[in-house]
């Protein structure tokens, strides 16, 4: 089975220009994302794309909505672009070789992201790779900063960290005015602690307790989110075609 793709319901993703593949984090982002449901056509900025696949995500959930789709890795550029043009999603997605540090115009009501979140550690020796997966250029700081200032009034921006991360990020969202709304951890199994944490923050202050849910990978909650995405087997294509199921899904947990 290759690995250069996956086929999702609506749309493909190709991967083989990208330094990181299609996996768990985004495609669980991608699903679980909001967007204001008082704005009729609403905007969506995806911070450091990849592949494209969160922005298809939003464009496939959200049928009114505009998505600017950016990142600094021109070949992940490149592919993303593919992947836009080849869905039926393509008048609604823009891909821009830019880094949300630099991006100046517009106001979102959703802003998504799945960053980098290795502060510390060895860098790889692949500078892609090492840009995808470490802090080097863009921190939670820097990404937070930009969000403050590029989220609408009721928007919301949504990102996926590790668990250890989450005090960090929650921080540096607080330096830059925005406050949490939605919490979800994310389990492989309901013994074991949650390696990953969705998170979600606005510009207001919750009017109540911050939404706190608990999801594990395969179960209902799972796969209510997943369900429009996700190929059942009878839908499964033909020849070298990749399923998306939890086997092939390239973790890096």
């Amino acid at each position: 089975m290759s690995n250069n793709y996956f086929s999702f319901r609506q749309f493909t993703v190709r991967q083989e220009r990208c330094a990181m593949k299609v996996g768990t984090d985004g495609t669980l982002l991608g699903a679980w994302a909001a967007i204001p449901t008082s704005v009729p056509h609403p905007t969506v900025l995806d911070v450091g794309t990849g592949t494209g696949l969160i922005a298809l995500m939003m464009a496939q959930r959200f049928p009114m909505a505009d998505i600017k789709a950016i990142d600094i890795d021109e070949e992940a550029i490149a592919q993303a672009k593919e992947n836009v043009n080849e869905s039926p999603f393509a008048s609604r997605i823009s891909v821009s070789n830019i880094a949300v540090q630099d991006l100046t115009d517009g106001r979102f009501d959703a802003i998504v992201c799945n960053p980098p979140f290795f502060t510390e550690a060895l860098t790889c020796p692949d500078k892609r790779r090492t840009t995808a997966r470490h802090t080097l250029f863009l921190t939670y700081g820097e990404l937070m900063t930009a969000a403050g200032r590029l989220l609408s009034d009721i928007g919301e921006m949504s990102v996926v960290i590790p668990t250890d991360f989450m005090n960090d990020m929650n921080s540096a969202a607080a330096i830059a005015g925005l406050h949490p709304r939605r919490v979800c951890y994310v389990k492989t199994t309901a013994r074991k602690p949650a390696k990953r944490v969705l998170l979600a923050y606005s510009r207001q202050h919750p009017n109540n307790e911050i939404d706190t849910t608990t999801i594990i990978i395969g179960d209902e909650e799972y796969n209510r989110l997943t369900v429009d995405f996700y190929l059942t087997l009878e839908e499964k294509a033909s020849g070298n075609t990749a399923k998306i199921t939890d086997k092939n899904l390239s973790y890096i947990w």
